[in-house]
């Protein structure tokens, strides 16, 4: 690429508006802190948003889905084509995503950066260079061709998402495999071990448990020189041990940082992605929220290589974005608090101090 877009400077956080919306909340009718973490999520936003009044009202939703190579080597509980399948699902308005999206009044965007539909889904948009990825336990999982589409398919999505204004964004996927792929990446980035990256993904036993980490290590053994002597790590990790919707992801997370709407990052392939976005582009982390701790192992670690605190844990592992909607509601009441409580000179309560 002539033009490495990815690399360009994301903006900065308004420290103004952060200390105006923490004075705010100190005149507020309670106890200073009393709110905890909605308090500072609140602060956040405004920071973020360059706003006194932070909001979550325009939150698209981008599902970006791909195929995997590596799912031929029986990774996962479910099928490859099952992929394929969620597609339908998806714009037919039944998977757990479409649902939050509807109850919570949310634009859902599906995008297919990858999957091995042999015909575009009527409903999904369909913006893939390739069907799938290689089995990265043998060969790298794309080219660098491969990469740079779809780093273009993912800013493309962010581009049509946001390009009428949003105060949030939350992304999720879809993908076979994914799990595997996210491990991998957390291990070769981290650098973190496979004992703590490892999960149970869609519902493994623990012989396939052992495949899977075994299949991993093979593609660490492979792939870990070439990533730690890259230029830019981040991207040949994608490039190496990554996938498609996962790749795309990255992308769109440094494309929305870079047009100042903070991501509402939801589980452990999202947060995967997050990890290889941060390490190709550092100024990406301030603009990330995280919305959960999910039940998959290795997420944890993860969310620590991010210093990264979540807002819930529910002991989800489902993925397609659906903790960060659940927790998008916490979003939208710390901002009503933070908006419209009233400060004790409004309600002539006196303060701590007894001043009215």
């Amino acid at each position: 690429m002539t033009e490495m877009w990815f690399g360009q400077a994301c903006g900065q956080p308004s420290q103004e508006h952060r200390q105006r919306a923490m004075a705010r909340q100190r005149q507020l009718t309670k106890p200073e802190g009393a709110l905890g973490r909605l308090e500072t999520l609140a602060i956040e936003l405004a920071a973020l948003q360059a706003s006194d009044r932070p909001q979550a009202a325009q939150v698209p939703v981008i599902v970006f889905a791909g195929d995997h190579g590596v799912a031929a080597r029986g990774v996962s509980a479910y099928p490859p084509e099952v992929t394929v399948q969620m597609l339908h699902n998806f714009a037919a308005g039944g998977a757990a995503i479409a649902v939050l999206a509807r109850e919570l009044g949310l634009p859902l965007h599906v995008w297919d950066v990858g999957s091995r539909a042999a015909a575009p889904v009527a409903g999904v948009v369909t913006d893939k260079v390739r069907a799938g990825t290689e089995d990265f336990s043998t060969a790298a999982a794309m080219s660098e061709a491969d990469l740079d589409a779809v780093f273009e398919a993912g800013r493309r999505a962010v581009e049509g998402a946001c390009g009428n204004g949003a105060d949030l964004l939350v992304l999720g996927e879809m993908g076979i495999g994914n799990t595997t792929a996210a491990s991998a990446l957390g291990a070769v980035l981290g650098p973190a071990s496979l004992d703590e990256l490892v999960g149970i993904g869609t519902g493994l036993d623990a012989v396939r448990m052992v495949q899977k980490k075994n299949i991993i290590s093979r593609a660490l053994t492979l792939h870990g020189a070439a990533v730690d002597a890259a230029p830019v790590p981040g991207r040949e990790a994608l490039r190496r041990v990554g996938g498609l919707e996962i790749a795309a992801m990255s992308a769109a997370m440094i494309a929305a940082a870079q047009r100042g709407v903070p991501v509402l990052v939801d589980g452990f392939i999202v947060s995967a992605a997050a990890l290889a976005a941060v390490r190709i582009n550092p100024g990406v982390q301030a603009w990330l929220l995280f919305s959960h701790q999910s039940a998959e192992r290795g997420h944890i670690r993860l969310l620590e290589l991010l210093q990264a605190q979540p807002l819930l844990q529910l002991d989800l592992r489902l993925g397609e974005g659906s903790g960060a909607a659940l927790a998008l509601p916490l979003v939208r009441m710390a901002c009503a608090l933070h908006n419209q409580m009233a400060t004790f000179e409004e309600a002539a309560v006196a303060d701590r101090d007894g001043r009215r």
